[in-house]
């Protein structure tokens, strides 16, 4: 089983850990870290908009712009930023390719909703600033 992120979510981890890896209020240009984290320039714009939304970076604009942490790494964890990014997080249901309704959980949904909280919580407890002291 592998736990997978839409490429908006990826991206936005990976812009997370550029930023982590800067000094607290350090400004980094977006072109700067689509580079260093292999992010396509025009998918960049759009992840660093989910983020700033969140509370998770701020832009500063002009000649010596870019971006920074809004907080300290160690205050931002993993689970807030695939929550920034990400669009569909709507648990489908095994069974019946849509999320369990009204009319009753599916027979295996409760052992499917333990595991995506188990993994919630995993991503809540780990910080940026953790992931972003590891090597690439």
């Amino acid at each position: 089983m592998r736990v997978t992120l839409s490429r908006r979510g990826d991206y936005a981890v990976r812009t997370m850990v550029a930023l982590g890896r800067e000094p607290f209020g350090e400004v980094l240009s977006a072109t700067r870290i689509a580079a260093r984290m292999d992010v396509p320039s025009r998918f960049l714009a759009h992840v660093l908009a989910d983020l700033g939304r969140a509370g998770l970076v701020v832009g500063r604009a002009g000649r010596s712009g870019g971006y920074r942490l809004a907080v300290p790494a160690a205050e931002i964890n993993l689970l807030q930023i695939v929550d920034a990014a990400e669009r569909d997080v709507e648990a489908r249901c095994v069974l019946r390719g849509s999320p369990c309704d009204v009319a009753g959980r599916c027979a295996v949904h409760d052992a499917f909703w333990a595991a995506t909280s188990a993994v919630r919580s995993e991503l809540a407890a780990t910080t940026l600033a953790d992931v972003s002291r590891r090597p690439a």
